[in-house]
């Protein structure tokens, strides 16, 4: 078979950029290695039907680039709960709270206040498009976020918030990322409190039935040209083109789009092989440590108390919950996440004793109803084997500055996609979503005629 662009990859970057190929009059093949569409995007049912999410669900007003899609695609979304107070569980103490301290004392809210307005000061003085060329990359890039932390504050609980709200957003520890990454991060979804706001942020709304029907909607328009069960496993390319081997045959085309983690997309074989600069950049995102969990209950019973469901513990492995019911309120589901290292703790516990950690977890915030959910579902990421783990990739120091300019440059006839090499909303779906859009342009703009 032969085709103008190969795309490697059926989430929403990948099936994105398919659809710019075939809309501009362009031949396109996407080859996915999953049995499914969309990455990392999951739909799950609950017995009684309600719909939940097991991989990424929401989206920002600020996130203009996935509303579009879902408007084009005859999908819709509705506001997440959020009325209601909020808890917060510090050093086996539970806190109540209606504003946006977190919970925390008046002097560790201004602590944190403190260390968050240096913090988008330095990442205003951060390059979306080239951060490694930032004026002060070197210094940044050579620190980890847990150092820039512990050297600008003593604070306990200030240091207990950042090491918690960190993993929440990275699904990794403040000690393993640059200090740059997490600044050129936060700038890119427009700065801390839109990242881990619900009402006016990066988790305001949710698609009735689940974001999954994004890549399915954009697969069923793409039809035979979206393939499944087929992983690549080697690229070759030169002057002439480019020629892909997957499980069940090969492709040539003009270009290729490999829109998959940088990390999976390392495990290629490429023919010649990649460059030291784009090989050694593979070798260096590893993917974010996250268990995905829905409890169920026959009614959200916490909104009857004044909570808005939204739960941050500083003291458990289970440290972040949201309200996940269906819009209608007919059940009751809350969402909660192991992240970071208590995501690799409780990977290595029992199914069963990491349920009652989750639920012990959700007494302590939500109180006595919440020990005997009707249903408990869970996603590990890291051990899915086209994914290893979510929500994204992750540069530890000094790998901006020594290998980022190789993150979205294409090489040759080789062009890379996905949420990781995004300058506006990376690691997120609106990201994906338009790197998608660019490495098409980038590939219809060298097609021959």
């Amino acid at each position: 078979m032969n085709v103008d662009v190969v795309v490697v990859g059926a989430g929403l970057a990948g099936l994105t950029a398919a659809r710019v190929v075939r809309a501009a009059g362009r031949s396109v093949m996407v080859l996915e290695a999953r049995d499914r569409v969309a990455g990392r995007n999951l739909g799950h049912h609950l017995s009684d039907g309600t719909p939940v999410e097991l991989g990424g669900q929401w989206i920002g007003r600020t996130q203009t680039e996935a509303l579009k899609l879902v408007s084009e695609l005859g999908l819709e979304t509705f506001p997440t709960y959020d009325d209601g107070a909020a808890v917060t569980l510090y050093n086996g103490v539970r806190t109540q709270y209606a504003d946006e301290t977190f919970g925390l004392s008046y002097e560790s809210a201004v602590e944190v206040g403190r260390l968050q307005q240096a913090l988008e000061g330095l990442a205003d003085q951060v390059s979306l498009s080239s951060p490694w060329a930032s004026p002060t990359a070197a210094e940044l890039d050579r620190q980890t976020v847990d150092e820039w932390l512990r050297a600008n504050t003593g604070n306990a609980e200030a240091l207990a918030f950042w090491g918690a709200i960190i993993p929440a957003v990275f699904s990794a520890e403040p000690a393993e990322m640059s200090l740059l990454h997490f600044l050129f991060y936060i700038k890119s979804g427009g700065m801390i409190d839109n990242l881990v706001s619900t009402t006016g942020g990066a988790q305001e709304l949710r698609v009735v039935g689940g974001t999954h029907q994004i890549s399915e909607r954009l697969a069923d328009e793409l039809g035979d040209a979206v393939r499944v069960n087929a992983p690549v496993r080697q690229i070759s390319h030169d002057d002439n083109g480019v020629c892909v081997d997957f499980d069940g045959g090969r492709i040539t085309a003009q270009r290729v789009i490999v829109a998959i983690p940088p990390t999976l997309a390392g495990r290629l074989v490429y023919k010649p092989a990649l460059p030291a600069s784009r090989d050694g950049l593979t070798q260096q995102i590893p993917m974010g440590s996250v268990i995905k969990v829905q409890v169920a209950y026959p009614t959200p019973f916490w909104r009857d108390a004044g909570l808005s469901g939204f739960g941050f513990s500083l003291d458990d492995e289970l440290s972040v919950t949201m309200d996940n019911s269906p819009p209608d309120g007919a059940c009751g589901v809350v969402v909660g996440f192991f992240e970071g290292a208590h995501a690799r703790s409780a990977a290595r516990m029992p199914p069963e004793e990491r349920r009652a950690s989750a639920v012990a977890t959700l007494v302590k915030m939500f109180g006595p109803e919440a020990q005997n959910p009707i249903e408990y579902v869970e996603q590990d990421w890291m051990e899915e084997e086209y994914t290893r783990g979510c929500y994204g990739g992750r540069l530890g120091a000094g790998v901006w500055t020594q290998y980022g300019a190789a993150l979205a440059e294409p090489v040759g006839r080789i062009h890379w996609a996905g949420a990781e090499t995004s300058d506006v909303w990376n690691g997120y779906m609106d990201g994906a979503i338009r790197s998608g859009h660019r490495a098409a342009a980038e590939a219809l703009a060298r097609l021959e005629a």
